[in-house]
């Protein structure tokens, strides 16, 4: 029932109204509805309203600039109290009758808080992985955690997740691989170590001996080579010993709980590890005269 409607047969305005798409049009709906007195939820699959115009650089028939002329109507709709931006959201059921009707959205997270972004940018200058810009139609590249541009509402960045890379799922530790490949390719070495150890603590190791089932699920294997990703694991940490760059971890506060672990192999390393990590005491024991399970007795 449209607001017109509503006057004429003297009901009062109540409720809410739902615009789907925060393009240029949706928008200017938006507007006009909050202006007439209604509650409007507006909803964009997108990070961002704007639409297709956002996208543009001039705007026919005038040949104006596309930002100048949507920046105002972004700025009015985030500012309008009558007006709720939902991003990520899609329609997912609809029930009822006009006028009278419930709407069930889906909305997916944006793995950025929105409320605590202040938009500065900082994320995507140390974030190590670019993808294609969608936005841009994949004619540049951009970080995976990012925002369309500079003027977007809201002004949060985002991040896509498309699910689990499959070398990480191939994985037995469940090492975030895709994420420390991408920093040894850009000489951030010292952070590649300290992802790889966040689930195993002997890089060197696995560096030389795992039989990297990681490779054979490589997606660049569909094209050429799989990724060398244990060789890149040794890289890492053989470079950290000619560099004496070796630190200590921060440990938590020490909780005065104490643990006995049976076993000295790469088991029982990976455990006393973890254990020291979170404020645990760990006593080793091995019956051999010597400590290092397999690493020490069973590889040549």
């Amino acid at each position: 029932m449209s607001a017109e409607e509503q006057r004429t047969r003297g009901a009062a305005t109540s409720g809410a109204v739902c615009v789907v798409g925060g393009g240029i049009a949706g928008m200017q709906a938006a507007l006009d509805l909050a202006a007439s007195g209604f509650m409007v939820h507006l909803l964009e699959e997108n990070i961002s309203i704007g639409g297709i115009m956002a996208q543009l650089d001039k705007t026919f028939p005038t040949n104006d600039c596309s930002t100048c002329m949507i920046s105002p109507k972004l700025i009015e709709v985030a500012s309008n109290p009558n007006i709720r931006i939902h991003t990520r959201a899609t329609v997912s059921r609809l029930e009822g009758a006009p006028g009278n009707f419930t709407l069930t959205v889906s909305q997916a997270p944006r793995y950025v808080d929105e409320k605590t972004c202040t938009g500065c940018g900082e994320c995507a200058k140390v974030c190590p992985v670019e993808v294609p810009a969608n936005f841009n139609l994949g004619l540049n590249q951009r970080k995976a955690v990012y925002r369309h541009f500079p003027q977007a509402i809201p002004s949060a960045f985002a991040i896509d997740k498309r699910g689990t890379s499959p070398c990480k799922v191939a994985c037995p530790a469940g090492i975030s691989v895709q994420g420390y490949v991408a920093l040894i390719a850009q000489g951030r070495f010292r952070e590649a170590l300290e992802l790889i150890r966040r689930e195993n603590p002997l890089p060197a190791v696995c560096g030389r001996v795992c039989t990297h089932p990681c490779e054979t699920a490589c997606a660049r294997g569909s094209f050429d080579e799989p990724i060398a990703i244990r060789d890149l694991k040794r890289f890492v940490a053989e470079w950290e010993i000619a560099q004496r760059a070796m630190d200590l971890p921060a440990t938590k506060p020490t909780t005065g709980q104490k643990v006995a672990i049976i076993g000295s192999g790469p088991a029982g390393l990976s455990a006393a590890y973890y254990l020291a990590l979170e404020g645990i005491g760990a006593t080793i024991f091995e019956a051999l005269a010597v400590t290092g399970g397999m690493l020490r007795v069973g590889i040549p």
